[in-house]
């Protein structure tokens, strides 16, 4: 059961007592098993970045199967995370790719929710240059 500190073979320091909530949670979460990761811990390290590449597949398997996953903030906040990451992030990972916009590809137009996935769908394959 691997961390991400394990992972990137990169061993982060002790917050400081005065850091904030966010800096020693991810502090936390570099240290949790990967496998262990809630949709939570997921949006909120990826959302800062951080572990991409151990914890970006994970992450579209979740929301191939569920694209409104939610963490503690709202519907679909998870993908919002995912989607804002870089283009880089997906440098590997083409295939999970594809198959997370084809899933957002077939989310209802009827439905608000349905349209924004559609959107967002439409924007990973446009930073993908297709």
């Amino acid at each position: 059961m691997s961390t991400i500190e394990q992972l990137e073979r990169d061993v982060w320091p002790e917050p400081s007592p005065d850091a904030t909530y966010l800096v020693r949670r991810c502090a936390e979460l570099r240290r949790k098993a990967v496998v262990d990761f809630t949709v939570e811990d997921l949006r909120i390290m990826l959302g800062q970045a951080i572990g991409v590449a151990a914890l970006l597949p994970r992450a579209v398997r979740v929301l191939c199967a569920d694209p409104l996953a939610q963490g503690d903030c709202y519907p679909g906040d998870l993908l919002n995370a995912v989607v804002r990451l870089p283009d880089t992030a997906w440098h590997d990972l083409e295939p999970e790719r594809q198959r997370l916009a084809s899933v957002l590809a077939e989310a209802s137009p009827n439905t608000d929710d349905g349209r924004r996935l559609r959107a967002l769908g439409d924007r990973l394959r446009a930073d993908d240059g297709q």
